[in-house]
């Protein structure tokens, strides 16, 4: 006998078991995710401090860095400031400097690879979970952080290496080595364990911020233009990271000139629409603007919890801040190795502007655009989907010119964030091509798996892999710290002399 059962029932019975069949995206976050979890914990350990609260460790290492190196350089935060401007405007240009790239392209290709979207959704992250008062102590880190990013790229122009095919090759892997083992010749070989643990970090951070960070967020807010879970791309990010990789595989193919100029035309160009768009979102919502800066003053200096508060705000701040703009992780020092100069001080002025642009101007106006708005009150939104309900509160297809930006932003950090990993593989496999282009495409498969992982797991595992890198940077840095003084001090003194002069002619590009 056989047994049959009703169209209708069959028909349901269809469709429940297609619900439950997970999707490639459900099968990638299930893969990925407990070990985001793991690596997050283990590099957030936190210390006790009074009144029985706690800090993550790498937080507190970093804030007391910034701190160190303002008071150490005695403010080179401000008084290097017009200065930098100066060599960033191409007065000081050396054309015929050893290096690949202008102090602006220089610029614009670090900046590319901070000024991303730790921006816009860093930013949303920071205010939902530590309040309004969190953008305060990303403000403060960022103006410390100046300072850091001063000795790391100094540092990293010191120590660079020039290849036989005339490009350079730069940053903490080579300062932690080279520069230990010339200026403290008894720490040479704790150096050399430094520069690899250092280049595999990097390696690491590449993947966790430049490639599943960028890609997640990007397209989420495509996903949410496009119709959201009921739109076309709804269980697709796999097939939106293909299109993103091979994007990115165009540029990053072609080294740090190609890198250098690309940047100097995308990131003027992203930063001036984004800060355009905001400033509109500002002007409508005027009237919001002297309370908004209030509940960030109240929530920096008072918080729900007073002390707890306070510490949870700065704790919030410091950590989006050195997502956002990386001061004392020394990766920005990599783009900086390849610049055309003769004096290594000159693009740690150069490098000041960085956490400026990106924390300073660009993190603030998020979150003023966040607070004004109000949205952060509201449960449920996180992430780059915060922002874009911000914006959408004034005009409704604001969030299409988000969605331009945060590609924009995205695809700018990943071109960079390739070449940093790729210098870094370069230096461990002793610059292997085949080497360097396998990690190439590694990145690029890491692209498709961030368009599929949930956004919790994306930001416990790039904080974890970014931050992580801070460890063996600061080390070196703070054992020569002494020697970028001393180079800092012979610049300004041949500047005040007369002996370095501004170029003559026409500034270069």
């Amino acid at each position: 006998m056989t047994l049959t059962r009703p169209a209708g029932a069959l028909a349901a019975l269809a469709a429940s078991e297609a619900a439950a069949a997970p999707t490639l995206d459900d099968r990638i976050q299930s893969l990925f995710g407990p070990v985001a979890d793991t690596l997050s914990a283990f590099v957030f350990v936190e210390v006790p401090l009074p009144g029985g609260l706690s800090a993550p460790l790498v937080v507190l290492w970093l804030a007391a860095a910034a701190c160190l190196f303002t008071v150490y350089f005695r403010f080179i935060n401000v008084r290097g400031f017009a200065h930098g401007f100066r060599l960033i405007r191409g007065d000081y240009a050396e054309p015929g400097g050893p290096g690949e790239v202008s102090h602006f392209q220089a610029l614009t290709s670090a900046v590319s690879g901070t000024v991303g979207l730790g921006n816009i959704a860093g930013v949303a992250v920071a205010i939902t979970v530590g309040g309004p008062g969190a953008t305060f102590w990303m403000i403060v880190a960022g103006l410390l952080g100046m300072s850091t990013k001063f000795v790391e790229c100094t540092l990293g122009v010191m120590f660079r290496r020039q290849n036989p095919d005339g490009s350079m090759s730069g940053g903490p892997m080579y300062y932690l080595r080279d520069g230990l083992a010339r200026h403290r010749p008894g720490l040479a070989g704790f150096g050399r364990g430094l520069a690899v643990f250092y280049a595999a970090c990097i390696v690491a951070g590449a993947v966790g911020s430049g490639a599943l960070f960028q890609a997640n967020q990007t397209f989420a807010q495509v996903l949410n233009v496009t119709g959201g879970a009921d739109g076309p791309l709804a269980g697709r990010g796999w097939l939106f990271g293909l299109v993103l990789a091979t994007l990115t595989a165009i540029v990053v193919v072609g080294g740090v000139k190609r890198v250098g100029q690309v940047t100097a035309r995308l990131v003027p160009g992203m930063a001036l629409i984004y800060l355009l768009a905001g400033v509109a979102v500002l002007f409508v919502h005027a009237d919001r603007i002297p309370d908004a800066l209030v509940a960030i003053l109240r929530g920096a200096f008072s918080g729900e919890a007073a002390y707890g508060g306070v510490l949870g705000a700065i704790i919030v701040g410091f950590r989006r801040a050195a997502f956002s703009n990386e001061a004392g992780l020394g990766s920005a020092a990599i783009a900086h190795s390849a610049v055309r100069t003769r004096e290594p001080v000159t693009e740690g002025f150069v490098a000041l502007w960085e956490p400026f642009i990106d924390t300073v101007v660009i993190c603030t106006m998020t979150a003023l655009i966040i607070i004004v708005s109000g949205e952060y009150l509201h449960p449920g939104t996180d992430g780059v989907a915060l922002t874009s309900n911000a914006f959408a509160s004034v005009f409704a297809w604001f969030p299409y010119v988000l969605t331009v930006v945060v590609f924009l932003f995205a695809y700018s950090t990943m071109i960079t964030w390739a070449y940093y990993g790729s210098k870094a593989i370069g230096y461990l496999s002793g610059e292997s091509t085949l080497a360097q282009n396998l990690f190439k495409l590694a990145f690029l498969a890491m692209t498709v798996v961030g368009c599929s992982m949930q956004l919790g797991s994306i930001v416990g595992i790039a904080d974890a892999l970014l931050l992580l890198m801070s460890v063996p940077n600061l080390i070196g840095v703070y054992l020569l710290m002494p020697v970028v003084r001393r180079e800092l001090e012979s610049y300004l003194a041949r500047l005040r002399s007369g002996e370095i002069r501004p170029a003559a002619g026409p500034r270069p590009e």
